[in-house]
């Protein structure tokens, strides 16, 4: 490294480590659960996601079923349809007390967002002649210091783990598809992830990733599935506490396409906020319609050798067809770094201005920190402050889609080829 790649790494690591400080404080600093402090924002995740639903399940009791979950213990949610191998996965970090629980659990998400920061690195390594430890300090530092970042550890999320999974099964589908396989079963962990990338997976060529990926989150689940049945008393006693589970689900103001309130970014949501117009199956519809698009635009591209620019579209479609949060843009890290190095090396290049545009529209969710929230809100409402990072990820996506489609009408030549491993 060159002196000034030295004092890069010097800042980015104090920034990093000042950062995480901060992110990682909460995790010791709240209060135990009880049912006076159930509005409680600072590890409300990991309280009701995590930890307690592990805890109702060993038990003997069904964490999927709502009203056992709000009869039982003290959380504010109700436990959504994460993969039943989430609570074998987690139970280390429900298996001792609440606090040292939150705060493993909480350094967990930290380690993991410097393992996206890696990944991230050697995607722009590909590209740019740039050591990966000042990428890796760079992008970790950004990371902790970024509301995605923050937020992830200050809820107590379980995305750091998704995004890793994600970004892995992109980053050696080719060359490891073994690895690959269990890195989208990781994605799997919310199906909202692990549907629409095997999807897009196995249309780029990726088929047995993309099934065995899926065969391994099922068999991981299984077991528990099973239980729980039995448990239950039955098949039909199950499916019922599942339609239980979605009912609640989309009645919820953070869940339901027609809350004004909820921090959706899918295209669904965001039109909501814009029109106020909810048109019958419009979240099945948005569903079909990127994903078909997408398909089409990512299989092209890596014809035409445009890969990075094939991971990002992919991680976009993910994100803007289903179901998700501004938080869950955190699988769009490395190949959000790969094509802001691939956009600097072609900025002179004609065609080049929307995946710039696409990249500083996608750090909108980044920058959304307090103090930027607060601005927001006091000039334009909480509907806008809820609003911009749905738009901002939206429109990257369409501003995506259209460096796509000029790419494939006139390929350029990148350094990292396509390929199929199935």
């Amino acid at each position: 490294m060159s002196t000034r790649h030295r004092v890069v790494v010097f800042v980015a690591a104090v920034v990093g480590l000042v950062s995480a400080w901060h992110a990682l404080a909460p995790s010791w600093q709240v209060p135990l659960p009880n049912a006076a402090n159930l509005a409680e924002e600072r590890l409300q995740d990991f309280r009701d996601a995590l930890y307690f639903p592990i805890r109702e399940f060993l038990a003997g009791g069904n964490p999927y079923d709502p009203a056992a979950m709000f009869a039982h213990w003290p959380v504010r949610q109700d436990f959504n349809l994460y993969q039943p191998y989430h609570l074998l996965m987690q139970l280390p970090f429900a298996l001792p007390g609440y606090r040292a629980g939150a705060v493993a659990f909480t350094v967990f998400g930290a380690l993991l967002l410097l393992a996206l920061a890696v990944m991230a690195a050697h995607a722009v390594r590909r590209l740019l002649s740039v050591p990966v430890v000042v990428t890796t300090a760079v992008v970790a530092a950004l990371l902790l210091a970024s509301q995605v970042g923050k937020a992830q550890l200050y809820v107590g999320q379980v995305n750091p783990l998704i995004a890793v999974g994600a970004a892995g099964a992109l980053l050696v589908r080719r060359d490891r598809p073994g690895w690959a396989a269990l890195a989208l079963a990781l994605a799997w962990l919310k199906p909202q992830y692990g549907f629409p990338l095997a999807i897009l997976l196995y249309a780029r060529g990726s088929r047995r990733v993309a099934l065995a990926g899926a065969a391994v989150a099922a068999a991981a689940s299984l077991p528990v599935v099973v239980l729980l049945v039995i448990r239950g008393g039955g098949i039909g006693a199950f499916l019922d506490v599942v339609v239980a589970n979605l009912a609640h689900a989309t009645g919820t103001d953070y869940g339901a396409v027609d809350s004004p309130t909820a921090q959706r970014i899918d295209v669904a949501a965001v039109l909501f906020r814009f029109t106020g117009w909810v048109p019958s199956g419009i979240e099945l519809t948005v569903l079909a319609g990127v994903l078909a698009a997408s398909v089409l635009l990512v299989r092209r591209l890596d014809r035409a050798g445009s890969t990075p620019v094939a991971d990002l579209l992919t991680c976009l479609a993910v994100v803007v067809c289903v179901v998700h949060q501004p938080g869950d843009v955190l699988i769009t890290v490395p190949a959000l770094a790969a094509v802001a190095a691939l956009w600097w090396r072609n900025r002179s290049e004609p065609g080049w201005g929307a995946a710039g545009f696409a990249v500083l529209a996608l750090a909108v969710p980044f920058a959304h920190l307090y103090i930027v929230d607060s601005t927001v809100v006091s000039v334009l409402g909480t509907r806008a402050a809820v609003t911009v990072d749905g738009v901002a990820v939206v429109a990257a996506w369409c501003l995506l889609v259209a460096t796509a489609v000029r790419l494939t009408r006139a390929p350029t030549a990148l350094p990292v080829a396509a390929g199929s491993d199935g």
